[in-house]
């Protein structure tokens, strides 16, 4: 895979939080990574397809999928843990949330090059689909895409909602892909560290579900090209070596901002608060600042795989973070 040069000083993230990490990582079925709680009164009518969103950006087509979603609580048991349980309901009544429970919602996205079709994160998969998530594959057909179809896939990090839909019924499910993955965050979960430790539970659903592709797999690092106009960048700190990338084509530009904020308020507005599932919280907090920070001062759109469906929008600096402002119409036009 051919490296690129440096993509400019606000980008470079540096390697902070490659250490061993704190908190624990939490796969499939039982309780999946940020699905901890049963959906309430939120439920999935599966006569209708996925929800899905597709607009240009540039000579791309780009498609969001909405895996699934779950109705959680309370959101200080996640987001603010640092903070009292007050000033998190604060914040979220402030503006106009419930205190007492939200809303995480799972996006895949699919990039249609012209000449590639490269997958961001796989969803939950079979191990989602009781509780009404793991719709990637049905999104994609939805839309007119087979699995074979699917050129590249790409993993932003290994937590169980982005890599359980890499395989159905024991075979790869997207059969013609070849597989990106960040070196760092491979070399951790593969480790034969992780047993005995809060990370061993990731570790085994690493083992069984991306180990067995990595001979097809191309490990990157930063300023790595996953294909012309798609650049990765290391961000880490939810995981050891969660990884965004940035997508541009004829001049526009859209930052798939992966796990790296997880809530639009909670995480945008205060992005020093620490969160559950961030494995290194200090690590996360400020990985949260230097991206938002650069897609704010760009004005850049951005994709985050837990932000309200369709899942991109832009941020406007404030006092304590970021304010999210959902895109509309400006890829249509």
């Amino acid at each position: 895979m051919a490296e690129i040069s440096k993509i400019g000083r606000r980008v470079l993230l540096g390697s902070a939080g490659t250490g061993v990490l704190a908190a624990p990582f939490i796969m499939a079925r039982a309780s999946m990574a940020q699905t901890a709680q049963p959906q309430t009164s939120m439920e999935i009518n599966h006569a209708m397809g996925p929800e899905t969103n597709r607009f240009k950006l540039g000579n791309f087509e780009v498609l969001v999928i909405k895996d699934g979603a779950a109705v959680s609580g309370p959101p200080n048991e996640t987001f603010g843990t640092n903070q009292s349980a007050e000033t998190v309901g604060e914040l979220l009544e402030e503006n106009f949330l419930p205190k007492d429970k939200f809303v995480n919602s799972f996006a895949p996205v699919m990039i249609n090059t012209g000449s590639e079709r490269v997958l961001f994160d796989t969803g939950f998969g079979e191990a989602g689909r009781a509780n009404g998530n793991g719709r990637l594959q049905e999104g994609l057909a939805a839309a007119g895409y087979k699995p074979e179809d699917i050129s590249v896939v790409v993993l932003t990090h290994m937590h169980g909602d982005h890599i359980g839909g890499l395989t159905e019924k024991n075979a790869a499910a997207f059969p013609n892909a070849r597989y990106v993955a960040g070196k760092v965050e491979y070399d951790f979960w593969t480790s034969d560290a992780r047993v005995g430790t809060p990370a061993e539970n990731g570790h085994k659903g690493v083992l069984g579900k991306v180990k067995p592709l990595a001979d097809k797999m191309t490990f990157i690092g930063e300023g790595a090209e996953v294909v012309s106009g798609i650049t990765g960048i290391e961000a880490f700190g939810h995981s050891p070596g969660h990884m965004i990338f940035r997508v541009e084509s004829e001049g526009r530009q859209l930052v798939l901002t992966a796990d790296t904020a997880n809530h639009y308020v909670l995480s945008l507005q205060r992005p020093e608060w620490e969160v559950r599932f961030d494995m290194d919280k200090a690590a996360a907090a400020a990985t949260r600042k230097k991206v938002f920070d650069m897609i704010a001062t760009d004005k850049l759109a951005f994709l985050g795989y837990h932000m309200p469906f369709p899942s991109v929008g832009y941020v406007e600096k404030q006092d304590q973070g970021y304010t999210f402002v959902p895109k509309s119409y400006q890829f249509d036009l």
